[in-house]
């Protein structure tokens, strides 16, 4: 048996954070297994649905390099195939035509629900004569069919859970094919699951009362249902089910925001499943190498924003110079910034100095603007704390030494400040961070001496002489 899984999103809104998990663990589960993932697009309500959200999906899983095998297949291109199964299934007896009314179900639901008790389709139209049925359809009353559901418990067994099963008095004949003849999702999933072959349902759990539903048509098609494994929620921080009021929960989202697509996936991995060696980074490799559903949570794990940024910063520290030059780019023009009119080497080296403060891709432009343009303000308490009479006195002096440096760069700029301070006595913070200001307006950046020697000698000069002959100052 060839293990074939898929991933089927409704393009009725962006890839959220949950399906892209959805995506992550079938995607894992084939690779492991070595099967197939497919991608299917289940389009059935056509109102909703757009190209525009279809496009944003494929886009989400191609950053997120969940690449799929066969698809994307559309669900509205077999509209006509689903209802092909209607005469077989009325054969067996199991389903029916329902002729009532949107407002005669209102009505009579209304009055169950006025006796305080549970309302479920009463089954009025199960036992029609063939005469009625005759009757209703030559007056071409619209209808809907609906599955019989037989006394007794429907149960499978969860790759995940364990046994799940349910009173066959919980569950109503629901319906399949609504009265425009338009399969209703729980047909269609089905339909399509056995078309394509589908050996393990893998989803979230908040699908285990369609789960119980979809049983039911797999037994009156005499088709042996796939294996079913629902995956815990993801939740936010207050263990509520992660939603849009919950922060970003599109995936695209994170792109934009500079997460990196190998820290989001290692990131969502581990929401609900654990590799069972304490480990955190990991590749896709590895993560397809380990992976089984006894490992997977049967409870939900909480989205940690924190957690995610942390990882991310791991997987900016671990890239290479090159890999982020290609990343950071569009990300610099957002901020005004084109990197690629400057001297690459100068900007791979921008870069390297602040990798391993950056949280997100987008951190760079700011962290990094003072190498680029000139500075417009400086931080006004480290003013106040650096730029005071008996350190700048330090500073000038300081500023004369490095005009007599031949070779300026990080292991000399360092000497001559160690010199310095050994030579006077001060502490090295009196000279550091007044120098770190005059040249880049902040407080906290990269190593001081290797962003001097990124600056180079004329531009450092230039910066301390603004600083030391600035009037404001009064030096």
């Amino acid at each position: 048996m060839t293990v074939r899984v898929r991933i089927a999103p409704s393009p009725t809104g962006y890839l959220h954070v949950g399906t892209a998990r959805t995506a992550l663990y079938n995607f894992l589960f084939a690779r492991k297994n070595n099967g197939k993932f497919i991608l299917r697009i289940e389009d059935t309500d056509v109102e909703r649905s757009s190209k525009e959200m279809t496009d944003i999906i494929i886009e989400s899983l191609k950053w997120l390099k969940l690449e799929y095998d066969e698809g994307p297949f559309f669900q509205s291109d077999y509209f006509s195939h689903y209802i092909d199964h209607i005469p077989e299934l009325e054969k067996t007896g199991g389903i029916y035509r329902c002729f009532c009314t949107h407002e005669e179900l209102e009505e009579r639901k209304n009055k169950v629900i006025e006796q305080k008790k549970a309302w479920k389709y009463d089954r009025k139209c199960l036992n029609l004569s063939k005469e009625e049925i005759e009757k209703n359809l030559q007056e071409k009353k619209p209808y809907v069919w609906r599955v019989f559901i037989p006394e007794g418990k429907t149960y499978f067994d969860d790759l995940i859970h364990g046994r799940i099963e349910k009173d066959n008095s919980e569950i109503e004949d629901f319906i399949i094919v609504r009265s425009d003849n338009t399969p209703v999702y729980n047909f269609a999933v089905v339909i399509d699951d056995y078309r394509m072959e589908i050996t393990h349902v893998i989803r979230g759990d908040d699908h285990i009362s369609n789960t119980f539903k979809q049983i039911h048509i797999y037994r009156l098609l005499g088709v042996k249902p796939p294996e079913f494994a629902h995956l815990p929620l993801i939740l936010d921080e207050n263990k509520a089910k992660l939603s849009k009021r919950s922060g970003t929960v599109s995936v695209l989202a994170f792109r934009d925001m500079g997460v990196l697509p190998e820290a989001f996936v290692n990131f969502i991995a581990l929401i609900g499943w654990s590799p069972g060696d304490n480990r955190e980074i990991l590749t896709i490799d590895e993560m397809i190498e380990l992976f089984s559903f006894d490992r997977v949570a049967k409870k939900g794990g909480v989205f940690d924003y924190k957690k995610l940024e942390w990882m991310n910063s791991k997987y900016i520290t671990n890239s290479s110079d090159e890999k982020l030059y290609e990343l950071v780019k569009p990300f610099y023009k957002e901020y005004g910034i084109d990197i690629e009119k400057f001297d690459k080497e100068k900007v791979l080296k921008i870069i390297f100095s602040v990798k391993e403060k950056a949280r997100y891709l987008k951190d760079f432009p700011y962290l990094t603007e003072f190498f680029f343009n000139d500075i417009k303000e400086y931080d006004k308490k480290g003013v106040e704390k650096h730029f005071v009479e008996e350190k700048l006195k330090h500073l000038k002096v300081l500023k004369e030494e490095l005009k007599n440096l031949d070779d300026f760069s990080e292991h000399e700029i360092e000497r001559v400040f160690k010199n310095y301070v050994e030579k006077t006595g001060i502490k090295g913070g009196d000279i550091i961070h007044p120098t770190r200001v005059a040249l880049s307006g902040r407080t906290e950046g990269p190593s001081l001496f290797l962003m001097m020697e990124i600056l180079g000698k004329d531009e450092v000069l230039k910066r301390l002489t603004k600083v030391l002959e600035s009037d404001i100052l009064k030096i």
